[in-house]
């Protein structure tokens, strides 16, 4: 994760702390590095806010100092790391949300290949029913990686589909259900009130609500991902995100936003295309990345 946010800003640090500390100018600088980003204009405030008091309040002299203070509000922020819920109660049922384009199909292949190398069984719900090709394109993950798809025709009832599976599942001593949604644009309202159908439905099904609601963003959408996860909060329990594309974009500050704003836990990212190339979100290399070392520069 090339994601040295704070990396240019350390330097000039380095450079004029010996004259002046950390002055107005630098932490205007900083603001402007933080929201380019793709940090949310108030939580930048209020980290802005909080660096400047501790700046003299411990009188940093040093950058690395500035960098331990950096470390220890995001820390604060991000939280520990929080694993994916599971239950004895099989099957454990994980919806996948989010919008076209993001990675969700793609990112429940590289769960489904997660579960499976820790020899869980696994079983896909073909729950895109809307999008033309989708069912085709969870059925040729399924095909590479070997587990089985509970899947009907295009068109049809999406609520369906994952009821169906949870009954498979729980014929079959399935360990994991891995469902399928639709690709909502958060915008439109009906399409978010289908998702909540699938969402009482699939509860109804097992007898409790679904194990995890992950939100699948892409981390290169900035701002945009920020409202995609505002908006699909409002019309369900989101559990977790899943941050696709984290390996190609320097652009990080979403992840914080979305942790200090919503509390939702960022619990797997995506770090390239094959299905390996998942892991769980661990907040403190994270952090290591944000705040690069400087002869990396």
């Amino acid at each position: 994760m090339r994601l040295g946010i704070f990396k240019d800003w350390l330097n000039k640090v380095g450079q004029v702390f010996t004259r002046r500390g950390v002055d107005e100018e630098l932490l205007a600088e900083l603001e402007e590095t933080l929201i380019t980003a793709d940090m949310n204009v108030l939580a930048v405030e209020k980290l802005l806010e909080t660096l400047r008091h501790e700046a003299r309040a411990q009188r940093l002299r040093e950058v690395d100092d500035v960098k331990r203070c950096l470390g220890t509000l995001l820390r604060e922020w991000l939280g520990e790391p929080v694993p994916l819920n599971e239950t004895p109660n099989l099957p454990n049922l994980y919806l996948f949300v989010g919008v076209n384009g993001v990675g969700k199909t793609t990112s429940i292949a590289k769960v489904a290949q997660m579960f499976k190398k820790r020899g869980k069984r696994v079983l896909l719900a073909a729950g895109d029913t809307f999008r033309a090709a989708a069912i085709d394109q969870l059925q040729i993950w399924a095909d590479r990686i070997g587990i089985d798809v509970v899947k009907h025709r295009e068109g049809a009832d999406a609520s369906a589909v994952v009821y169906d599976a949870i009954e498979a599942g729980r014929a079959r001593r399935i360990d994991f259900v891995l469902a399928d949604t639709a690709g909502r644009q958060h915008t439109h309202a009906h399409l978010m009130e289908e998702l909540k159908k699938i969402y009482r439905v699939s509860e109804k099904a097992l007898g409790r609500p679904a194990d995890e609601v992950l939100l699948v963003l892409d981390a290169v959408a900035g701002q945009n991902a920020i409202r995609q996860a505002q908006e699909f909060a409002r019309a369900l329990p989101i559990t977790g995100i899943i941050l696709t594309k984290l390996d190609s974009t320097s652009r990080g500050g979403a992840v914080l936003t979305i942790r200090q704003e919503l509390g939702i836990p960022i619990k797997l990212i995506g770090t390239g295309e094959k299905a390996e190339h998942i892991e769980p979100f661990d907040p403190e290399r994270f952090i290591e990345n944000l705040l690069e070392p400087l002869s990396d520069s």
